[in-house]
């Protein structure tokens, strides 16, 4: 699939968070990745995890829902511990 990077920040300790769009069958998913290592040497081979996502008819609608989350520090660690709670499960 052919990704788009919309957004990207990076993150007040290190790393960084992106909203990614790919298209899919008639609508547009968006994906908010959270890098949270500082150290690139250790993101080798490493996926960042999704800790959001959306879909919507346009790259648009699918960024606006995700935005709020990937520009606010207390939104993104609050997704990051659902992230890591699940991975415990």
């Amino acid at each position: 699939m052919d990704r788009k990077l919309l957004y990207s920040r990076t993150l007040p300790g290190g790393g960084y968070v992106t909203i990614e769009v790919e298209p899919r069958d008639r609508e547009i998913r968006a994906m908010l990745f959270v890098e949270r290592r500082v150290d690139p040497l250790r993101r080798d081979g490493h996926a960042p995890p999704v800790v959001a996502e959306a879909t919507g008819d346009s790259e648009t609608s699918a960024f606006d829902a995700l935005y709020p989350i990937a520009a606010n520090n207390v939104q993104l660690a609050q997704r990051i511990m659902r992230w890591q709670a699940g991975r415990r499960s």
